[in-house]
């Protein structure tokens, strides 16, 4: 099955958006303390990611072996997903070790795509917690 993903992060908020099919499935969810204000907005973007994935195959909305397309609106964390640049954050590059591990575990065929901050529409449920 194919499923898109958008995710973004906030200081305080992660959201993510999983499309599959006629299926869109929102979510959002506060940090635990540990992050909350304690991280940038890019290691929260991965820490939404993480939490995405890990949640939409505990859901069973991303079953093992499905195509994920994750869209994402930085291109930092493009680069870096595509190992283009060298990640010199100890957080994001614990992140990053986890993705791949468990991307690699579920045996997902993932592919990563730019898009504009506009098109992100976990960016609009990030929002609307505010």
């Amino acid at each position: 099955m194919e499923h898109i993903l958008y995710l973004d992060g906030s200081l305080t908020d992660i959201s993510w958006v999983i499309k599959t099919n006629e299926s869109i499935i929102t979510q959002n969810r506060k940090h635990v303390e540990a992050y909350k204000n304690k991280i940038t907005v890019i290691q929260s973007k991965y820490v939404a990611l993480h939490v995405a994935l890990f949640w939409g195959i505990g859901t069973f909305n991303i079953k093992n072996e499905d195509h994920v397309k994750i869209k994402l609106d930085e291109k930092i964390i493009y680069q870096q997903l595509k190992n283009e640049i060298t990640v010199h954050d100890e957080f994001i590059k614990n992140k990053i070790k986890f993705i791949e591990k468990f991307i690699k575990q579920r045996k997902l065929k993932v592919e990563f795509e730019i898009i504009s901050s506009e098109n992100n529409k976990a960016t609009k449920i990030l929002n609307q917690r505010d």
